[in-house]
């Protein structure tokens, strides 16, 4: 079983931070996964303990409530919640949270669901009816549900109200994600009357994701004016939310006695914690470090997940040639959505080709010294993608394999 405590005593890999020094640490999971075909996907437990307990550190007491699609591995979702601290999943899909409801009592999916075969499953089971959330911030998405199994033929659905936690700037306008129509405190109050009226439904909780906060690095390499105006904004925008969000749930809970308040996520957990009205944060990328948290200023995640490629060809004696490396991550099309070649260090991509979906070339000062057969290790740019293009992960220790973690995808489950 795995097991992200700390060590109660001794010197741990954890304690050394390995990953601290590349020129070992990346030889090291080279060394440890050799006798495996690639592409090698490897998670590092030593720097996941460091990023398990730096998460706590900096939620300041707060519960965090772990963001499955920033993780995709179900050993490590069970992992995390068995350390004090972390509470429940925040699941992605409907028929990802029936899935995991065997083993993990309180999930709440955060996003709203048309999943009319999920929808019906979870209304006739008692059991999952009392495990699982389901998100709304409409009457539409109520309508929905009551269309596919009527509030007398069904267990009460129990729902979160979802804040829109975006910032409307100044000259800048919208700053956020395009998530719930629910803004001001007033139509939160209004829409929590209203379910709290209709029949079949529970009012339990609610949720704001500030991600122009939690998921906008704050110091990019080599873009200090980015840098800078992020820093702006979101020294602006918190206090903005902190007072409409402490009003939206003052009026939410004059008429339901709510469970939990949600918010943040992985980059924000400092700055949600301080807010008195919310009592839970949900956070999960952090655990596997992907390269999109190293712009942050305020903290840096271990890379404890990252996959290798082989080196397959050498077009020309400056070039080689690595077999995949294509796995682009969500969001704007730019190139920090492009996996991060780690090592050997001074490799580049090429730009006329960037990262292929079969092949990858690389220049730079250390492309000369690969051969074939060569490993190349990558980190992915967000968490949680990674887990779809792998079928495991294989779990490090002291530079040896100690067991071997299915994602989702190597449970046959594909959600979205």
């Amino acid at each position: 079983m795995l097991d992200l405590s700390q060590p109660e005593s001794g010197t741990s890999r954890a304690d050394a931070a390995p990953w601290a020094t590349p020129a070992s640490y990346w030889p090291e999971l080279t060394a440890a996964t050799a006798h495996l075909d690639a592409p090698v996907g490897a998670l590092h437990l030593g720097a996941m303990r460091h990023n398990a307990a730096d998460m706590l550190r900096r939620a300041n007491g707060r519960p965090i409530r772990v963001a499955s699609k920033s993780i995709r591995v179900r050993s490590v979702l069970e992992a995390l919640l068995r350390l004090p601290g972390y509470h429940g999943v925040l699941a992605y899909t409907l028929a990802e949270a029936i899935w995991l409801a065997d083993s993990v009592e309180d999930i709440v999916v955060g996003y709203p669901t048309a999943e009319r075969g999920g929808i019906r499953t979870l209304a006739t089971d008692p059991a999952l009816a009392g495990r699982i959330t389901l998100m709304v911030d409409s009457i539409a998405q109520l309508d929905l549900i009551d269309a596919v199994i009527a509030p007398g033929e069904r267990e009460p659905i129990r729902v979160a109200l979802e804040l829109d936690a975006s910032w409307n700037a100044p000259v800048l306008g919208h700053l956020g994600v395009r998530r719930s129509p629910v803004y001001e405190p007033a139509d939160a109050g209004a829409l929590a009357a209203y379910i709290v009226s209709r029949p079949g439904f529970r009012l339990v909780g609610m949720m704001g994701y500030e991600a122009q906060i939690a998921g906008v690095t704050n110091r990019p390499a080599g873009r200090p004016v980015d840098g800078a105006v992020n820093r702006w904004m979101q020294s602006r925008s918190m206090p903005e939310l902190v007072e409409r969000r402490t009003r939206a749930v003052a009026a939410v809970r004059e008429h339901a006695d709510l469970e939990f308040v949600n918010g943040g996520g992985t980059g924000s957990l400092e700055a949600t914690s301080a807010d008195g009205s919310v009592t839970e944060i949900a956070a999960g990328s952090g655990l596997f470090g992907g390269h999109l948290f190293d712009g942050y200023d305020h903290f840096t995640p271990a890379p404890a997940a990252a996959f290798a490629m082989d080196v397959v060809r050498r077009p020309s004696p400056r070039h080689a040639t690595i077999l995949g490396g294509g796995w682009i991550a969500s969001g704007p099309p730019a190139a920090d959505r492009l996996p991060r070649i780690v090592w050997p260090e001074g490799l580049e991509m090429l730009p006329r080709e960037a990262a292929g979906e079969v092949q990858t070339p690389v220049g730079g000062a250390a492309a000369a010294r690969l051969r074939v057969g060569d490993r190349v290790w990558f980190r992915h740019t967000k968490s949680g993608e990674l887990s779809e293009h792998l079928n495991a992960f294989q779990l490090v220790d002291d530079g040896r394999i100690v067991d071997e973690l299915p994602t989702y995808r190597g449970d046959r489950k594909v959600f979205l």
